[in-house]
């Protein structure tokens, strides 16, 4: 087994030097990279379409039985994929700011112009609130990889199960379950949660540590009003309500169909987000990184990519398979990740960093060992 460089040993300033050299390479972000981003909208939107369609021939059509079943997992299946394509491959780079610099971009595609107020419903419907998502990833995950103030540290957050008496096999059912509602059970409260502690530090106040779901309560009315009911309601009451004319069992069926995207759409997020930062071979660090170089070496060193390859590949991983190139740099185009991963492997060759890449799929089953406490993430020793 090859032995990589220790933590300690690093130069850090040399691999500052090194990783900064990419963006004098790339160069900046142009109308080619806009283009590659509408691509993988369309993408997203011609699932959404489809999956849409679909639903609209299971009530138009009446079907029943094995026939109703096999066209909704269809249906179920490509909306949930252009669920998931709308949040990883649209919304995420664009919240980062990746193509504000492109000339001319149309102000929709800008940070400061995407889902923002009553854009939100167009732009990026779901049950995240946007300017909450933003904080809590842009800010608190991806500047606090790995540390006790990271809120997507895995490890940390499953204290509740690994500490308990719950036999393993019961914890595993438990995420399994988990997976399949994990947007609305676990990241629209957190995103919440952390935007709350934000204003809670400002006011100099002590922070909450659970959510709140008591819609009587300030906290729970904000997650209630901003966060599940606009999604629910439009996804969940509104679409189906607008098949009555075809009859109840028509609305019922629509019903089902979209019931089936949100269970694909989180288990599908689960799969490309939850293990680019969760197994035993990734590391955690008790201390803010104290210089640019060390926060290079922490993105290296706390993530994994999965396997690249095509467009194609790339849009059906939500472009989260290139996470140690977009944690260097995260305000990049996504088609600049596939530019520079050759780039970035040379340099951690150079400085014998180990480049982690694997298969989505065995990254999945670490992440699941690792939240069961069955595996443990890794630590720098005095880090």
């Amino acid at each position: 087994m090859q032995k990589y460089t220790p933590y300690q040993e690093v130069d850090q300033k040399e691999l500052q030097k090194d990783i900064e050299a990419i963006k004098a390479e790339i160069g900046d972000p142009t109308w080619e990279d806009y283009q590659h981003l509408l691509k993988l909208e369309w993408w997203g939107r011609a699932c959404t379409i489809l999956g849409f369609m679909l639903a609209i021939a299971t009530a138009y059509f009446a079907l029943t039985g094995a026939a109703f079943w096999a066209v909704a997992l269809v249906a179920g299946t490509l909306l949930g994929i252009g669920n998931v394509a709308r949040w990883a491959n649209v919304t995420h780079p664009i919240l980062h700011g990746a193509y504000d610099k492109v000339p001319n971009i149309p102000y929709r595609y800008t940070k400061a112009g995407y889902a923002r107020g009553w854009r939100r419903y167009i732009h990026w419907l779901d049950w995240i609130k946007p300017e909450a998502w933003e904080y809590e990833h842009n800010i608190m995950h991806h500047y606090h990889l790995g540390e006790k103030d990271d809120p997507d540290n895995v490890e940390k957050n499953l204290q509740w199960l690994i500490q308990s008496k719950t036999p393993m096999w019961l914890r595993y059912v438990i995420v399994y379950l988990f997976a399949g509602t994990w947007k609305f059970t676990y990241y629209a409260p957190n995103t919440l949660l952390i935007l709350e502690n934000k204003e809670r530090r400002k006011r100099k106040e002590e922070e909450a540590t659970s959510y709140n779901y008591n819609p009587f309560s300030k906290n729970g009315l904000e997650l209630w009003k901003n966060y599940m009911l606009p999604y629910a309601l439009i996804k969940f009451v509104l679409i189906p309500a607008l098949f009555l004319p075809f009859g109840a069992s028509a609305a019922l069926g629509v019903l089902i169909i979209f019931l089936i995207a949100e269970f694909v759409a989180n288990l599908h997020s689960f799969l490309v987000i939850v293990p680019n930062h969760s197994a035993e071979d990734i590391y955690m660090f008790n201390e803010p990184h104290q210089s640019q170089g060390e926060f290079y070496l922490r993105q290296i060193m706390g993530s994994v990519n999965y396997n690249t390859g095509s467009d194609l590949i790339d849009f059906l991983h939500g472009f989260l398979n290139y996470q140690i190139e977009h944690h260097l740099f995260p305000n990049m185009p996504q088609s600049f990740y596939q530019k520079m991963q050759p780039i970035t492997k040379e340099i951690c060759k150079k400085h014998n960093l180990e480049y982690r890449q694997d298969s989505v799929f065995r990254r999945i089953i670490m992440s699941i060992d690792l939240m069961v406490g069955k595996t443990k993430l890794l630590r720098v020793d005095g880090i």
